[in-house]
Order: structure tokens, then sequence, then C-alpha cells
């Protein structure tokens, strides 16, 4: 076997390992659910709403998703100045300053939006829903991420 050969017999090799590890850590390794997901399990699923709930629930989760897209663009944005900055400034300047400042007032946009979206989910539970949901709510806020 030439050497050309052989160099190209390793690489494929390794591809197909490489391709192998992943599915077989996909398979094997299942993700913890996120403390949101949960949340919204216990919304969905445990609080058992009723139908005008569940309609006006759907209609926070629309307006929720649109601000939330918005949001994560405007971040996607602020990510894509930030990599101009440091690519213009090679180091902490003041593009690379203005560029993280921004990034993170789109954050605290999203955190807001988000703590308002959980608000006004409460809004339309019942006391004794909204027991259940503060708990789940408390629990993804303080859940331990691994």
């Amino acid at each position: 076997m030439t050497r050309a050969r052989w160099t190209w017999a390793i690489v494929l090799a390794a591809f197909v390992a490489a391709v192998a590890g992943v599915f077989v850590g996909r398979a094997l390794i299942t993700p913890r659910p996120t403390p949101s997901a949960e949340l919204h399990e216990v919304l969905h699923r445990q609080l058992h709403l009723d139908a005008g709930q569940q309609a006006r629930l759907e209609v926070l989760e629309r307006r929720f998703a649109l601000r939330r897209s918005a949001i994560e663009l405007e971040m996607r944005a602020d990510n894509t100045r930030l990599a101009a900055a440091i690519e213009a400034e090679h180091g902490d300047g003041p593009q690379v300053n203005a560029a993280v400042d921004a990034s993170h007032q789109a954050m605290g946009e999203l955190q807001k939006a988000t703590l308002a979206h959980i608000f006004a989910m409460r809004q339309i539970l019942r006391p004794d829903q909204a027991k259940a949901f503060d708990r789940a709510v408390v629990k993804a806020l303080t859940a331990n991420p691994q």
C-alpha cells in the first residue's frame, strides 16, 4: 500500500470512529431536562389547566416565542459585532468593551422578558395551581446545573 493510500485509510478510520463515537454517546447519554423544560412540564401536564387557561397560555406562549426570537437575533448580532471587534483590536479595547456591554444588555433583556412571561403565566392560574407553579419556578432557578 502506498503512503498516500495509507494516510487516507487512517483519515477514513478516524472519521468513522469519530462518527461512531458521536452516535454511541448520544445513545448512551441522555441529556438532563433543562429547568425551563421541567417548568413547562409542570404547567402543561401537572396543573390540569382548563380550556380557558389553556387558550390564554397559548396566546402567552406565542407572544413570548416572538419576543424571545427577536432578542436571540439581537444577541447573535451582538456576538457578530464582538467577533469583529476582537478581530480588529486583538485585545480588550473600546470596541470589544462596547460589544460586550451590548451583549450583556440583550442578555438582561431576555432575562426580564422571561420573568415577565413567567409572571404572566402565573396570572392565569388558580391559587392551588400557582403554589405548585411557584415551587417549580424556585426549583428551576435553584437547580444545580451539571
